[in-house]
């Protein structure tokens, strides 16, 4: 069987968050992520779209936050059904027209058709479909020197201090999306959107002691379009105790099928994680003992050798996984907004920090590790407990 016809994705270029609170986003893009605040909607635009937009630039990523501006709008109707939450993903495309048709074809179903916008610089090029990603649609750009982030925005320049990407963001590196069942959401994004499968894992807390009575478990299968890059991680509860699964709790939490986190890469890790902490972010905690089986999780592995002081490893935090000789990726995981914000109606969405280091994985080790070292750690306190929510944000 041939393989289908790429979509000509340049690039995941950003995302369309839809939140209650944009000042709160706004503090917490330019003074604790050190993101430029680069455009807002224009008054005409709120008043249009009933709704408030801004957008926060880092390095390849732009993230537009927006929040209702009385009723009828986009983010209204969201936020109406789902606490905050991505309610749009944004890929940049060689040519719209030929996606919008390769699409089509496919059976894709298309919200609109492709809009052209023009200002001094060139055209735009845009068009949405809808999903199986839950709530959250899909929008394809093709950039023609169109200066103007969107049609309606004007730019802005960033407080005081912040938009200077002192932390390294460089781009985004995945979507981390669950569901109840992600088998429909496999078969849309290999039928219609032509992409492969990548990686996959499976795990369970019954793997480490099958007599528990109570558990979380989970199956990731990625998918990715290799022309581009752009990879997405899907996930679905496993059985046993599937209700228990940190996946199905998230779905509850955020009402229906969606996206988990989004994992942002930066140039160097531990000297961005080290000034996020000192600007406040808050991370999931990792567990002691996953560093006291660091060492030879590293010689098992086969990574052997890594760059990195283990010590300064364990002060931040910071995870490490990876299959073959000197090449591993580290990572990290922010809190849940929710927890951010101590905000329950902020959701259930965090993100990753990411830098790979050779490695094309998605931290399968990591899972393992990080399930054991928790389980370790809970017998030390003597009594069974409930599944940390640090197991299942270890890996995708």
């Amino acid at each position: 069987m041939a393989k289908p016809t790429p979509l000509g994705i340049k690039r995941l270029e950003g995302i369309h968050y839809y939140v209650r609170d944009l000042e709160r986003s706004r503090q917490f893009y330019t003074r604790k992520l050190d993101f430029a605040e680069t455009w807002r909607s224009s008054p005409e635009l709120v008043k249009q779209g009933r709704q408030q937009s801004a957008c926060f630039s880092a390095g390849n990523i732009q993230v537009v936050c927006s929040s209702p501006y009385g009723e009828g709008g986009r983010a209204h109707r969201f936020l109406s059904k789902h606490p905050d939450g991505v309610g749009t993903l944004v890929f940049e495309v060689e040519d719209a027209a030929r996606t919008f048709a390769l699409l089509d074809e496919r059976g894709g179903t298309m919200i609109d058709e492709i809009q052209t916008f023009t200002d001094d610089g060139g055209t735009l090029k845009q068009f949405s479909i809808t999903t199986p990603f839950g709530d959250c649609t899909f929008r394809f750009r093709e950039h023609g020197g169109y200066r103007s982030l969107f049609p309606g925005a004007v730019p802005y320049h960033p407080y005081q201090g912040g938009g200077t990407n002192k932390f390294g963001f460089e781009e985004i590196d995945h979507v981390t999306s669950n569901f109840q069942t992600m088998k429909p959401m496999l078969l849309w994004l290999e039928q219609v959107l032509g992409f492969e499968q990548m990686w996959e894992v499976a795990f369970h807390t019954s793997d480490i002691d099958p007599k528990r009575k109570s558990g979380s478990g989970l199956k990731s299968i990625v998918m990715w379009d290799p022309t581009s890059g752009t990879k997405f991680a899907n996930n679905e509860p496993a059985r046993p105790f599937f209700k228990s699964s940190q996946i199905n709790i998230f779905n509850e939490e955020l009402r229906g099928d969606g996206v988990q986190h989004i994992a942002l890469s930066v140039t160097d890790i531990l000297s961005a994680v080290r000034g996020l902490r000192a600007a406040n972010v808050t991370f999931m905690p990792t567990p002691g003992s996953y560093y006291d089986m660091l060492p030879e999780r590293i010689e098992k592995t086969g990574i052997k050798t890594i760059d990195e002081d283990l010590n300064t490893l364990r002060e931040l935090e910071v995870l490490i996984d990876g299959d073959h000789h000197h090449a591993y990726m580290l990572q990290i995981f922010l809190k849940e907004a929710a927890g951010l914000y101590g905000d329950p109606a902020a959701g259930p969405f965090f993100y990753e920090i990411i830098q790979r280091k050779g490695d094309r994985g998605f931290g399968a080790g990591n899972f393992r590790a990080l399930f054991e070292s928790i389980e370790r750690e809970q017998q030390q306190k003597a009594g069974p407990a409930g599944p940390a929510n640090t197991n299942e944000r270890g890996g995708t």
